[in-house]
């Protein structure tokens, strides 16, 4: 009995390309990962975090916005916040205008590790990323990640 691509897509070309996007994220977030741990004590995960508190302008986020920002359901992120927290690496505040809700602010600490952390990521970069693709690729690839990412 042959197989078509209707009732076997494992050969469709897209896939291929998600299964493309999947492993080469895993891999570079696992060794990513193990530098990171390495060379500064923290997880992946913090490091996240603090890049995207860095990000704001204001160096603060609720925890939702946290949540949706590295992609983790809300119970993990107040956990991962705790984490943060008992390091001294971020702390809660108050909002100014809502007493309810809660940002999560960058310490002085969380910053310092953060350039620490940022230090090692553009050697990791460096080596898994701009040795091997040129300029135009990297803008390439930046721009169809982009599109993907963009709400449909």
């Amino acid at each position: 009995m042959t197989t078509t691509n209707q009732t076997c897509p494992s050969s469709d070309e897209r896939v291929t390309l998600f299964a493309l996007l999947l492993d080469t994220n895993a891999r570079l977030s696992r060794s990513f990962a193990l530098r990171l741990e390495e060379n500064c004590a923290i997880p992946l995960a913090w490091f996240d975090v603090l890049f995207q508190l860095r990000r704001e302008p204001e160096g603060r986020l609720r925890m939702s916005q946290i949540a949706e920002a590295i992609v983790h359901s809300t119970g993990g992120t107040t956990r991962l916040i705790d984490r943060l927290e008992e390091a001294d690496l971020v702390a809660r505040i108050l909002c100014p205008s809502d007493r309810r809700a809660v940002h999560v602010a960058i310490t002085p600490a969380g910053n310092d590790k953060l350039d620490e952390a940022l230090a090692v990521h553009m050697t990791y970069l460096e080596e898994h990323l701009s040795s091997r693709l040129s300029c135009e690729e990297r803008s390439t690839l930046t721009s169809l990640l982009t599109k993907l990412n963009e709400p449909r």
